[in-house]
């Protein structure tokens, strides 16, 4: 099923770590994305822990990686860095 959203047609996708849904976001326009869709599942396996993930990180940077997908780029995955708690 799709969906129009900002004027971009999307597909309905879920997170395939969670089963959540995606939830589409408008990036920055200096990040090079348009709408990208990505997974806010505060408790999902994916985004949990992801902040120990990150190499060379300050430690109190409180930074992780939520789920996400590109649908310009035929719905690629990608990790999409994140504040975390």
């Amino acid at each position: 099923m799709t969906y129009i959203y900002s004027g971009v047609e999307l597909e309905e996708r879920l997170c395939p770590h969670c089963n959540e849904p995606l939830s589409p976001w408008i990036a920055p326009p200096e990040s090079g994305w348009g709408v990208i869709v990505v997974c806010n599942n505060n408790k999902c396996n994916f985004f949990v822990g992801s902040d120990s993930d990150i190499i060379n990180k300050r430690d109190d940077s409180n930074l992780g990686c939520r789920y996400a997908e590109n649908p310009d780029n035929n719905y690629h995955p990608f990790n999409l860095l994140a504040w975390c708690k």
